[in-house]
């Protein structure tokens, strides 16, 4: 099982990832939205923003997330690091109902092209 500390650090990878991103990515990302991101199995969401295209974390929170962020997330901490390591496609763990992604029907149109 993925750790806090593991989950946090792909989280940054994430966001650093997203900031040399150029293209449809860079203009999927280029938001500036609340953001949450739930770890079922460590009961820990992350929260902070999408802003200029990078992940902002500005808190961890036990449990799930108290106030519905504009772009929610949740999975376990194993898929979030595997996702970001790119062992696990997004499209198909969305699809299988592993990872779970809410959000504004422009926001998700906007993000589409990040499946």
């Amino acid at each position: 099982m993925a750790t806090i500390e593991e989950c946090r650090a792909a989280l940054a990878r994430l966001s650093d990832r997203l900031a040399g991103a150029d293209g449809p990515v860079r203009g999927a990302t280029a938001l500036d939205r609340t953001l949450s991101c739930h770890l079922r199995d460590l009961d820990t969401t992350f929260t902070g923003r999408l802003e200029n295209g990078r992940i902002v974390v500005e808190d961890r929170l036990a449990g799930p997330p108290r106030q519905k962020a504009q772009l929610r997330l949740a999975m376990t901490g194993d898929d979030l690091v595997a996702l970001v390591a790119g062992e696990l496609d997004f499209a198909r763990a969305w699809a299988a109902g592993r990872v779970r992604l809410e959000a504004g029907f422009r926001d998700l149109l906007r993000l589409r092209s990040l499946l």
